[in-house]
């Protein structure tokens, strides 16, 4: 508050009232006007304020107050951030002159004027302001003042001035932070040395980060925690998994010595392809003097900077939920925490840090805080910030979510070590996300090979000449007396031999324990046992179900007479199974019932998920009086595990991500991910491309996230047909994921229920091309029996076809089969039979052989599809298909043509083409 302007004239009326308030309750106005009260009284008798002070005093206490919360709100403008040197933009409210006041006139006024801990120990205001610039204007920058809520800005102005989480003078920690630094820096000076030819993303200017997570480490290990995570990209990396995650050296160094050695160890256990040392990640366990176990993991990351960071939250809270019994998941944020490092280039520049920072206070993806870092060695590869970002900081997208940024200078290890005890604390207090803005330099380019020198000259030169942080703590150690330089240089030798033993004796490692060079991963699934599943459910097991899903609230209000029919007519369906038919919502209702008897728990989420886009599921009932909700699969008696349904944010990127993340965590849980239509997951594409479908080859990983992807050309134009099933088979690949387009409720009903059980056994994502249109239209519904008889099956011939009249095969997957089936061409042609690939991948060639040879006469085989010929499944299936028969027999395409775009904007051009594309299917003449 600017008391100048808020406490004079017009404004006198406020003061008073503001004084009434202070007078009886001092905590409900603010630190400075408390401040600001102590030394002002009301007017007497008329007489104006300034009269009852002295009109001198007066602007003096006013401007001593304005200086000292202008130092509290920007003194960040002014610290010495840089450990280059560069001067600090500075701001002119930071200087007394700007609000009136000299220095002498600090010190003729009391130290109380500026409030906070630190009033207690000054003996003026002079000595107070002195001492609040030590606090926001030295190595530290405390950036807060977009903090609102009052107890949070409370705490860290008073985290900040007591200096409660400063490094006391402790020799013995003083020698173990120099001996971690040398650690550190003998690292990287090796592989500098002995491997200079290869990347490594070397950590040097920010050699803090190592401490910094120790510290982390140490904290969560006292605390009774059981989970902490790490997300980071390349930079430093490698050292962190040496120092931080504990990888054995051995390991390192091996990757670096030998990686074909090493790709052909991890193709012996199942990573087909593997990945670059500075992509994989790592795990550890630290037990404490109690025996509680605290599990620390660094998940794998691509190269796409910031991808990792949804993952790693979605790990958190799959890491931190309770699912062990019926009902709705319980998130214990006490279980676990997460610590997040971003690139200063990245953090500003890649969209996904803001998906994931959305996702932080949102109930279904709450993670109860994170800690970020910006490893800030401002710039990007040759990029400068100026180039980069169009903010003052890196960090100050983060202010958007109000979340407290705390910037410090790399090189000054205490004040590193201060800042995260701090962020530690914050975050176990409000159980929120802190961000420290870690600055430093890059002493190489951006990989050892690449020559910075050639697009910043400057600069590279002031970091040749600068001294490690290792060299300046070393110095300030030898100036107090804790340790000399032959202790130092000794230190630094000792390191770097034992490096160069492991290294010289890796030859023999290799040939000795080779298997101790890699790190084990589970072995791949015995074949075939998808086919081996039993999905049917008895019927009385499905009766009982389903009558306890019948049961609502007393009193419970439908919306409308139209949703009660429909939410009641699914429990009426079992009643005569050989009558009845299920409808596709009530499938999935059973399955997800059953799975939750079998003690699998259920996480569904997406946009709009929980009624569904096309208003078919309804697993949130809403009552229409009291607007109270009610989750029938959460009330379920016979569940001995939670279901969890939550509508997402509009995010497909952060939002995917953090469903992957969940699933690997929680590999024995059903985890869900529903696209509000399936053209948006190419706003997910780069989590399919880089974890969902190539996880298991390049780290070992076994992902089994099911993906719900609304498929099918109705006329709704480009941007609402595709789920983009041609990129799903164009990345299919060594039985990487299974990919189905089920055309009936009870086909569905059977491939989650396997998907379900096969999680243990044989984990693979599933993709499944979901309906639209068909989802309340009764050709897709089932006969009740098919639950209780049936099975999944990969491909479904034409029932009423007779095998000697068939000459023309056509071969259809999803939607489209009804569209066919249901056309006035069915009658006309008995030569054409109709048949249905319900799973793409892995293709089932036995299935479709044995459809093949039941017609005996067939002349040709016709692949249909709604899509464009270079969509959909046709040049996936095209040349699997010749290869099944062998060249004995055409295969030909029927479908639309080559088209960038995947549907016609207009829907009269939409039936037109369809209607022809349903009857080349029967009638078409193909060139032979």
């Amino acid at each position: 508050m600017n008391f100048e302007r808020e406490f004079h004239g017009p404004n006198s009326g406020y003061v008073l009232e503001l004084y009434e308030r202070y007078r009886s309750d001092p905590q409900s106005v603010d630190e400075a006007t408390r401040s600001f009260f102590k030394h002002w009284s009301p007017p007497v008798d008329g007489m104006a304020p300034a009269a009852a002070v002295g009109t001198a005093s007066f602007d003096k206490i006013v401007g001593a107050v304005n200086l000292a919360q202008s130092i509290r709100g920007y003194g960040h403008l002014a610290a010495k951030l840089d450990p280059l040197g560069t001067r600090p933009t500075g701001d002119p409210a930071l200087d007394p002159q700007s609000h009136g006041i000299t220095d002498d006139d600090l010190r003729g006024l009391p130290a109380s004027l500026v409030g906070g801990p630190i009033a207690a120990t000054a003996s003026s205001a002079y000595e107070a302001i002195q001492m609040l610039r030590e606090v926001y204007s030295n190595h530290i920058g405390f950036d807060n003042d977009h903090i609102r809520i009052p107890e949070e800005r409370e705490w860290l102005r008073e985290a900040a001035e007591s200096r409660r989480f400063r490094v006391e003078n402790n020799d013995d920690f003083a020698r173990a932070l120099l001996e971690r630094l040398t650690q550190v820096e003998a690292f990287e000076h090796f592989l500098q040395d002995a491997f200079p030819t290869k990347y490594r993303f070397s950590i040097e200017g920010l050699d803090m980060m190592v401490p910094m997570l120790d510290e982390v480490i140490d904290a969560a290990s006292q605390s009774g925690m059981s989970n902490v995570l790490f997300g980071m990209a390349h930079r430093g990396r490698l050292n962190l998994m040496a120092h931080n995650m504990k990888k054995p050296y051995e390991q390192i160094l091996a990757e670096f010595r030998d990686p074909l050695k090493i790709q052909e160890m991890q193709n012996a256990i199942g990573w087909t392809v593997g990945d670059v040392k500075y992509h994989e990640g790592s795990e550890r366990a630290i037990k404490s003097g109690n025996a509680h176990e605290l599990t620390i993991t660094m998940p794998p990351n691509p190269s796409h900077l910031e991808m990792v960071n949804p993952v790693v939250m979605g790990m958190a809270r799959a890491a931190g939920t309770n699912v062990s019994h019926a009902g709705a998941a319980e998130f214990d944020p006490n279980l676990t925490m997460q610590l997040l490092i971003h690139g200063d280039a990245a953090f500003p520049g890649q969209g996904i840090v803001a998906e994931t920072f959305n996702l932080s206070q949102i109930p279904g993806y709450w993670t109860g805080g994170t800690i970020h870092i910006i490893a800030n060695n401002r710039i990007g590869f040759t990029t400068l910030p100026e180039d980069g970002r169009s903010t003052l900081y890196a960090s100050d997208l983060a202010k958007g979510f109000k979340v407290p940024i705390i910037h410090v200078n790399a090189d000054d290890p205490e004040a590193c070590i201060e800042v995260t005890r701090m962020a530690y604390a914050y975050q176990q207090e409000f159980e929120k996300d802190i961000l420290i803005d870690l600055i430093g330099y890059r002493r190489y380019g951006h990989n050892e090979l690449d020559e910075p020198a050639f697009t910043q000259p400057v600069l590279y030169q002031a970091v040749r000449e600068h001294p490690t942080v290792r060299q300046q703590w070393a110095d300030i150690l030898i100036q107090r007396g804790l340790t000399d330089e032959e202790s130092v240089a000794a230190l630094s030798k000792q390191f770097t031999e034992n490096l160069k033993q492991i290294n010289d004796a890796l030859p023999e490692a290799f040939e000795e324990r080779a298997e101790e060079l890699v790190d084990p991963q589970p072995p791949p699934p015995e074949p075939g046992e998808a086919r081996r599943i039993k999905t049917a459910v008895p019927e009385d097991r499905l009766q009982a179900i389903n009558s306890a899903l019948a049961t609502l609230p007393e009193n419970f209000k439908f919306y409308s007479n139209r949703l009660e029919r429909s939410i009641r007519g699914r429990r009426d369906v079992l009643d005569k199974p050989d009558e009845a038919a299920v409808d596709w919502a009530g499938a999935e209702e059973l399955a997800f019932a059953t799975i939750l008897e079998d003690g699998i728990a259920i996480r569904l989420t997406g946009q709009d998920t929980e009624r569904g886009t096309f208003n078919h599921r309804h697993a949130v009932l809403h009552n229409a009086e009291t607007g109270e909700t009610f989750v029938p699969l959460q009330q379920l008696e016979q569940a001995q595990a939670t279901f969890e349904v939550y509508n997402s944010p509009l995010s497909e990127l952060g939002v995917l991500g953090f469903e992957y993340g969940y699933s690997i965590q929680a590999p024995n849980r059903l985890v869900i991910w529903e696209a509000q239509y399936g053209d948006f997951i190419n706003g997910a594409q780069g989590i399919v491309d880089e974890y969902l479908v190539s996880a298991r080859e390049k780290w070992g990983q076994t992902p089994s996230l099911v993906l719900l992807l609304p498929h099918g050309w109705e006329g709704a134009g480009p941007d609402h047909s595709s789920g983009r099933l041609e990129r799903f088979l164009q990345l299919a690949a060594n039985t990487n994921m299974r990919v189905a387009n089920p055309t009936t409720a009870a086909q569905y009903f059977h491939l989650l229920r396997r998907q379900a059980h096969l999680l243990q056994t044989d984990p693979l994502p599933l993709v499944i091309m979901t309906p639209k249109g068909l989802l309340r239209n009764p050709v897709s519904n089932s006969p009740a029996r098919d639950l209780m008889d049936g099975k999944w099956q990969p491909v479904i011939d034409d029932p009423d076809a007779d095998p000697d009249k068939i000459t023309r095969l056509v071969l259809c997957s999803g939607k489209f089969y009804f569209d066919l089936v249901n056309s006035e061409y069915r009658q006309q042609y008995e030569q054409v039979a109709l048949v249905r690939v319900e799973q793409l991948y892995p293709f089932p060639i036995p299935d479709l052989q044995a459809v093949v040879e039941r017609y005996p006469n067939i002349q040709q085989i016709v692949w249909a599809q709604e899509e464009p010929k270079n969509m959909g499944a046709w040049d996936y299936i095209g040349f699997r298909l010749n290869r099944l028969v062998e060249g004995k027999l055409p295969v030909d395409y029927v479908g639309r043509r080559r088209s960038p775009s995947p549907a016609e904007g207009s829907s009269t051009a939409h039936k037109t083409n369809h209607a022809m594309i349903v009857e080349y299917a029967f009638n078409w003449e193909f060139e032979q």
